[in-house]
């Protein structure tokens, strides 16, 4: 099984949505670097479950122990071990499912490939596995912010039928986001999409979403041609995240529209640098950052998890009709925005350190 993503900055996950504790270890994090448990549970208090109204009623602590790789608040260069343990289980409201793949959940793939799977959850297939990847990311930001000023900030920018306004990209900041529960910066669009989310909810059902991304202040030069594309990375950064199944960079999908005297991002002088009048490149050009805001876009699928009956079959073929009773998010992009930011800087530190290696 394949838990582990970076060249140089490495990160390796472990656990499962209902056993005693999930967790990460952080392999390539220069040393001397001021760190404490405080600098990570910050990102970690944005993702837990129950935190408002518009989520999951599993309500988690998730406070971080760092294990190892931190003295005296530094860092030591050495492996970082951080563990988050689970203190809200509910294993029985899976009781009824273990003899029935979920619909769109990874039951029966898992199966498949390891003829055996978790029997409560989603084990290593739920979300709960991303709260490892959240604490590594906050790691990854602090050394991008201390070392490069790189800046990271995602936010909800659609759900279901409901898209925002593109915000400032040079401006919007966590805080704008974090101002509504459903974490989107403009204030009408947050409205309607909390409405969204609130009927879906009524309704015992779901809906889906999209998170986008911008990363300010990425020097021009990161990134590896050809197969390990910056653009690449961060797609499979994205795309492993679950519920994800759509990423695009820039103008995306909508510049296969356009004519190529429309899409190019001319070269102007900006101080004492080259940069661009436009940015339908979104800040990557060859697979390597070109100094521009990185902006990117992740879809996300409506939660399989819902309380409608649903008709399917068991294990063996036989007709069931499943309900179900865990608990889970109507809509998960509220609390994946801080998942896609550690993604993100997860990807660019890889990149820094290969940058930096290679100077």
């Amino acid at each position: 099984m394949s838990s582990t993503l970076g060249t140089l900055f490495r990160v390796s996950t472990f656990g499962e949505s209902h056993c005693p504790a999930v967790g990460a270890v952080v392999d390539g994090v220069p040393p001397r670097m001021a760190l404490t448990a405080a600098d990570i549970q910050v990102q970690l208090d944005r993702r837990r479950p129950g935190a408002n109204k518009l989520g999951t009623a599993r309500n988690e602590a998730d406070q971080v122990r760092i294990l190892s790789g931190v003295e005296f608040d530094k860092t030591l260069g050495s492996p970082i071990a951080l563990v988050v343990e689970n203190t809200n289980q509910r294993p029985g409201d899976y009781a009824a499912m273990s003899t029935v793949p979920r619909p769109s959940h990874a039951d029966y793939t898992y199966r498949a490939k390891y003829a055996t799977h978790a029997s409560s959850g989603g084990g290593r297939a739920s979300a709960r596995e991303t709260i490892a990847r959240v604490a590594a990311g906050a790691i990854a930001e602090k050394f991008l912010l201390e070392s490069y000023g790189v800046e990271i900030v995602a936010w909800v920018s659609a759900v279901g039928t409901v898209t925002a306004p593109l915000p400032d990209m040079d401006s919007v900041s966590r805080a704008a986001v974090d101002g509504s529960d459903v974490r989107c910066p403009d204030a009408a669009a947050a409205a309607a999409m909390s409405a969204e989310i609130v009927a879906a909810r009524q309704a015992q059902d779901s809906i889906g979403g999209v998170i986008s991304c911008v990363c300010r202040n990425v020097p021009a030069g990161w990134g590896e041609p050809i197969f390990d594309r910056l653009e690449a990375q961060l797609a499979h950064a994205m795309l492993s995240l679950p519920a994800s199944k759509g990423f695009e960079i820039g103008s995306g999908f909508a510049g296969a529209r356009l004519r190529g005297s429309v899409h190019n991002d001319p070269f102007i002088l900006k101080g004492e640098r080259l940069g661009t009048s436009t940015n339908n490149s979104g800040g990557v050009q060859g697979g390597i950052s070109n100094g521009e805001p990185i902006y990117f876009r992740v879809a996300f699928k409506p939660t399989a998890t819902i309380g409608l009956e649903q008709q399917t079959v068991d294990y063996d073929g036989k007709p069931v009709t499943l309900a179900a009773k865990g608990r889970h998010d109507p809509c998960v992009v509220p609390r994946a925005v801080p998942i896609v930011e550690a993604m993100a800087a997860l990807v660019l530190a890889d990149m820094a350190l290969l940058q930096r290696q290679r100077a």
